[in-house]
């Protein structure tokens, strides 16, 4: 599935990517670099998805 997110690096130097999956329901990774943070925002990601179901927005 495609998710439309966002990175940027904090104030402490740690990069954060954040999606919104739909009003109210998001996802968010943190790492030292951008590609490590958008590897914990897809491992977040992942487990939204088993846990509750793809939302039909992103199907």
């Amino acid at each position: 599935m495609l998710v439309p997110y966002t990175i940027e690096q904090d104030e402490n130097g740690v990069w954060c990517a954040r999606a919104l999956l739909r009003p109210g329901t998001g996802a968010r990774g943190e790492g030292e670099t951008p590609d490590a943070a958008l590897a914990d925002l897809r491992a977040a990601l992942a487990l939204l998805a088993e846990e509750f179901g793809t939302p039909a927005e992103l199907m």
